[in-house]
């Protein structure tokens, strides 16, 4: 049951019924009283830790901001530049983040602390000193009373009425007073129910305008956010390639490490153990010293170093030599060289001309049985098997061809994007607009020989082909570049540093796919609205030019009406 409402019409009665349901209102109120500085109390702590927070992730943004990856080789793939940005962007997201949740405590400042605050000083205030008033109106009057009682009745007759007409006068005062009081008192118990609720909606629309904001930020992060993982997942695919390949040429190395000598102007260098004679009774020391030796110059160069000693590098002692002979060894070549050229154009339709399984998973990456790879490459080789039907032979699955095709192409006595144009190819793919890009690459193709442009143009197309259907076989133009990259450049000199460009190999790959398949047409068959800036709008029915597989999953590239941007994948039908 709720509190009793007073009537005015006690106050004149002022019975213990009535002072009973004015210590119930009062005890309320102080009730509220209590609830309110405690909430304001809990409120400045929030105010408080939420501000540890913000320096906390503050710092965190900061320290973000501050760190840059470093990266192998001369330069960074679009991916990985993208990828050692990506901490400036996050670092800018959190203190955007920040800046709002700053703004909230501002606001929870001034929309819910204070009024509280006001509240409770202003209007609970006012109650308890109209309470004190309450108290002492009604002192005096019951005190007067009780002094009236005790007059003596001998007392002159005007003494007594002047007396009596005090304690009217202070009863009148003290009803007055009473019926002030009980007014304030409910006036309040009603003015409390939105002057406390209503700042606490202002504080939770504060907070509730904080989550908005956050959650926009979220919104407008999300199209970077798709964007990165696809940065990551292609880095990660050119670094599983990278590893493979820096793992094989470190086995290679270890079995005969004199084949893979780096070319250099020295003649002869390692670490040289030089004896230091010192006099009795101290005798002799050997010292490690680093030795050049350039037979064209004759001159050795030895540098003090020591590995124990933090790796510090000492003053280097030059020698002139008057004759030096070098023990020759024999430098064989052994890469395979058993496929004559003639191979090389005729029989490579055979394998795009009969195959099957474009939309198995993995393909290309899916590697078959080595001996019946070997088997098919040897039978391909062959020119007395021309009439070879790889449609009719059940020996001939899907992963055996694919494996021995990747074969074919890497056992090349020299790959068919050639030594020569090698650092040419990939020059580009290390900086410049992807406009750029498409140009130089395209007009190194014009430079190489007529019969390798003529398969890697075949080749090209197929690719593009197997990335039209990389929504079954899972097989992007990225995946793509992983897989042919090393396949079809390589440098002619095996070392760490090549296989660093081992992405930029990819790259050139990749390029090579999207020219290739620039000239798909497709045909819209529901309409759809942009929601970004680099998705298109179209009507059914719309014709694209230019369809490129995207590098975002489900989605495709291409142009319509001289715009070129991206189209949702189920949204549009592929025209022959």
């Amino acid at each position: 049951m709720g509190l009793q409402p007073l009537e005015f019409s006690e106050s004149y009665l002022d019975s213990p019924c009535f002072r009973e349901k004015i210590k119930a209102h009062e005890a309320e109120l102080e009730k509220t009283n209590r609830f309110i500085k405690e909430l304001y109390k809990d409120g400045k702590n929030l105010i408080n830790a939420t501000k540890q927070l913000g320096m906390a992730q503050r710092k965190f943004a900061q320290c973000l901001g501050e760190f840059q990856f470093e990266y192998i080789g001369d330069a960074k793939t679009d991916d990985e530049d993208c990828i050692d940005k990506s901490l400036q962007e996050f670092s800018s997201f959190l203190k955007n983040l920040e800046d709002q949740r700053e703004l909230m405590m501002r606001n929870i400042t001034e929309t819910l602390m204070k009024p509280l605050e006001k509240f409770r000083k202003e209007q609970l205030g006012a109650v308890k000193a109209g309470k004190k008033k309450f108290e002492k109106e009604t002192e005096k009057y019951y005190s007067s009373l009780e002094k009236l009682l005790n007059m003596s009745a001998k007392k002159k007759e005007p003494l007594l009425q002047d007396a009596d007409g005090q304690v009217e006068q202070m009863r009148q005062h003290f009803q007055e007073e009473s019926l002030e009081y009980i007014c304030q008192l409910q006036e309040i118990q009603e003015r409390k129910k939105f002057e406390c609720v209503e700042p606490m909606l202002a504080f939770f629309q504060t907070v509730f305008t904080f989550y908005h904001q956050g959650f926009e930020l979220a919104n407008d992060f999300d199209h970077y956010k798709t964007e990165l993982q696809i940065n990551i997942q292609n880095t990660r695919g050119r670094f599983e390639g990278t590893r493979s390949e820096v793992n094989e040429l470190m086995k290679r190395i270890r079995e005969i490490p004199q084949e893979y000598r780096q070319t250099s102007p020295i003649s002869c260098e390692g670490y040289l153990y030089v004896r230091n004679v010192r006099p009795p009774p101290f005798g002799s020391s050997w010292v490690k010293r680093y030795c050049t030796f350039v037979k064209e110059q004759k001159i050795l160069h030895m540098v003090t170093f020591d590995h124990r000693s933090g790796g510090k590098i000492g003053e280097t002692e030059s020698i002139t030599l008057k004759s030096c002979v070098r023990k020759t060894t024999d430098m064989l070549d052994r890469r395979f060289s058993g496929i004559k050229e003639k191979s090389l154009f005729c029989h490579f339709n055979v394998f795009l001309l009969f195959f099957v399984g474009i939309n198995d998973q993995g393909l290309y990456r899916v590697v078959g049985v080595s001996s019946k790879v070997q088997k098919l490459l040897l039978l391909m080789i062959d020119e007395k098997k021309n009439d070879l039907d790889l449609s009719v032979s059940e020996d001939w699955d899907v992963k055996t061809v694919t494996s021995a095709l990747k074969l074919y192409l890497r056992s090349l006595p020299e790959p068919l994007m050639t030594y020569g144009l090698y650092k040419e190819f990939i020059n580009p793919a290390k900086g410049g607009s992807p406009e750029s890009r498409i140009q130089a690459v395209h007009c190194l193709v014009h430079k190489l020989p007529e019969k390798n442009r003529q398969v890697l143009g075949l080749l090209m197309k197929h690719l593009a082909n197997v990335a039209a259907h990389s929504k079954q076989n899972l097989m992007t133009v990225a995946n793509l570049g992983v897989v042919f990259g090393p396949t079809l450049m390589r440098p002619q000199e095996e070392t760490v540093a090549a296989i660093m460009d081992l992405k930029f190999q990819n790259i050139v790959v990749e390029i090579l796919i999207d020219v290739s398949s620039s000239s798909r047409k497709a045909k819209a068959v529901y309409p759809c609205e942009a929601e970004h800036e680099s998705e298109l709008s179209f009507q059914v029915g719309a014709i694209f030019n230019s369809v490129t597989q995207s590098r975002e999953p489900g989605w495709l590239e291409g142009e319509l009406e001289g715009k070129r941007g991206l189209i949702p994948e189920n949204y549009v039908e592929m025209m022959k």
